[in-house]
C-alpha cells in the first residue's frame, strides 16, 4: 500500500472538506507501544516511511487539541494545520526509551505548535506574547524535567530550573486560564500539567476521550496486576475513574484505619514500581 505522506500540504482542505478529512484520519489503525518504540528507532534512522506512519496514527489526537482553541483567531483547519507540524517535530524527537507513550510527550509539541501560530497570526490571543513566551518557556522546562526525572515538577523545582522565582511560576500558571491535562481522568488537582494551557473556556472538550481513551488503556492494563482491594484503594486515592477521595474516606468505605489504607496503597505503589509500567511510575512518582 502507497504511505501516506505527511507534510503540512497533506493538511491543506481547500479541495477536500473537513468532513473528508476527519473521516480519512479516523479509519487510521492505532499502534501499540512496541510499535512506537520500533518506528521511533527507525525515524533515528531516518526512515521517512517509519515517520509517515507514526504520524499518521496520531492524526486524530491533533484535532482533539486543535477543537480545544477554536475562536480566538485561527480556523480549525488552520489549528489542525499548525497542530501537525508539531506533531511532526514531536515524531522526530521523540525519545522511545524513555518509556514514555509517544502522544503524552507529542501533545505539548501539538499545543506549542498551536500556540505559536494564535501568536503569531492572529490578534485575538488572550495573553500578551511575552506572557505566551513564558508559558512555553515552563513547559519545555517541564517536559525536559519529566523525560529526564519520569515524574511531575513541583513548581519549586520549576522555578529553580529556569532561576524565577516560585511566585513568577504561580502568575503565569493563573493567567493561563483553567487548565485541561492529558492526564485529567487519572489524577484532578492543582498539580495538572502545564501542558495544556490557553486552553478555550467557551468550547467543549470535544474529542478529549481519544487522548485520555490510549492513557486510560495503559493505566488500567498496569492495575490489572494488583488484587481488587490494592486496585480499588489505588483508583480511588488518585481518581482514576471517579473522583478522588482523601485515606480517611476510603478508611471509612472499606472499614479500615487512615495507616492500613496508607500501608495497602504503598504496597501497591511498590508493586507496580516493580513492573515495567513506566506510565504509571511517572506520576506516581
Amino acid at each position: 500500500m502507497r504511505q501516506l505522506k505527511i507534510t503540512k500540504s497533506i493538511t491543506n482542505r481547500e479541495s477536500a472538506s473537513l468532513d473528508k478529512y476527519l473521516q480519512e484520519i479516523g479509519r487510521k489503525d492505532l499502534i501499540t507501544v512496541d510499535e512506537e518504540v520500533e518506528l521511533a528507532q527507525k525515524i533515528k534512522q531516518g526512515d521517512q516511511a517509519a515517520l509517515d506512519k507514526l504520524v499518521s496514527a496520531n492524526l486524530r489526537f491533533v484535532v482533539s487539541v486543535a477543537k480545544q482553541y477554536q475562536n480566538q483567531g485561527l480556523s480549525l483547519p488552520d489549528l489542525i494545520d499548525e497542530g501537525n507540524l508539531g506533531l511532526i517535530k514531536a515524531a522526530q524527537k521523540f525519545d522511545e526509551t524513555r518509556g514514555f507513550k509517544f502522544i503524552s510527550y507529542a501533545v505539548w509539541w501539538i499545543r506549542q505548535s498551536i500556540l505559536q501560530a494564535l501568536a503569531e497570526q492572529s490578534r485575538i490571543v488572550r495573553l500578551p506574547l511575552n506572557q505566551v513566551g513564558s508559558l512555553n518557556k515552563i513547559g519545555k522546562a517541564l517536559q525536559r524535567f519529566e523525560q529526564e526525572n519520569e515524574r511531575r515538577p513541583s513548581p519549586a523545582e520549576l522555578a529553580e530550573q529556569l532561576d524565577v522565582p516560585v511566585e513568577k511560576i504561580a502568575d503565569t500558571m493563573k493567567v493561563s486560564g483553567r487548565h485541561v491535562s492529558v492526564d485529567a481522568p487519572f489524577v484532578d488537582g492543582e498539580d495538572n500539567s502545564l501542558l495544556d494551557v490557553l486552553p478555550n473556556e467557551d468550547s467543549p472538550m470535544a474529542d478529549s476521550s481519544l487522548t485520555q481513551e490510549s492513557l486510560s488503556k495503559e493505566v488500567n492494563r498496569a492495575l490489572e496486576q494488583l488484587n481488587p482491594r490494592e486496585r480499588d484503594i489505588l483508583k480511588m486515592f488518585f481518581g482514576i475513574g471517579c473522583q478522588e477521595m482523601t485515606l480517611e474516606e476510603i478508611g471509612a468505605k472499606f472499614d479500615l484505619t487512615r495507616e492500613r489504607v496508607r500501608q495497602i496503597k504503598e504496597k501497591a505503589i511498590r508493586r507496580l514500581k516493580g513492573q515495567k509500567s513506566k506510565l504509571l511510575k511517572s506520576y506516581l512518582g
